[in-house]
């Protein structure tokens, strides 16, 4: 039965769900396992046929501990093949969903020296009613520059699922 390590660095919630999708369209055939790379790691690369990270992004940026993993991990990272995708809300507007233009995929690929094998971008979710007020704020001031949702009460999710279905299809081939 072939192995995937799932990593993830999510802080709302969408980029797990995103890799869980991934994990049940993969097949019955594939065992997947679900690991927070803001954890010490207590698996091994080796032990797995595939390995896929998914990172969000919050204010512009990704969690600083996704570079700090793959700088430890690189080796290993480049040796598995591994595929790299990030979750953003900016990726809602077509023409800023792709790794060649996403901006954040960009200034990823400008900071760390790994470059994935396999690359993506997906847009996110918006979750206000969850969000503290300060979040609540500066996401609808961000959201209502750029011509987006600013309803407080409402979630929505842009996530593109045929998008993620061709990254997944893009893992299968290997």
């Amino acid at each position: 039965m072939e192995r995937v390590l799932l990593l993830h660095s999510s802080r709302e919630g969408q980029t797990i769900k995103i890799l869980n999708y991934i994990a049940t369209n993969l097949g019955s055939e594939v065992q997947c396992e679900l690991v927070d790379l803001h954890q010490p790691l207590t698996v091994s690369f080796s032990d797995y046929d595939r390995v896929v990270i998914g990172a969000s992004i919050r204010y512009g940026h990704l969690n600083k501990k996704v570079y700090q993993f793959i700088a430890k991990y690189q080796a290993e990272l480049e040796q598995a093949k591994a595929g790299f995708f990030i979750v953003n809300l900016t990726a809602r507007k077509e023409g800023k969903d792709t790794p060649e233009t996403s901006v954040y995929f960009k200034k990823f690929l400008l900071k760390s020296s790994w470059i994935p094998a396999l690359q993506d971008t997906f847009a996110g979710a918006l979750f206000y009613p969850r969000y503290n007020w300060f979040d609540r704020v500066m996401i609808q001031f961000i959201m209502k520059m750029t011509g987006g949702e600013t309803d407080p009460t409402k979630e929505v999710e842009y996530t593109n699922w045929q998008r993620v279905d061709q990254f997944i299809e893009k893992i299968k081939r290997g």
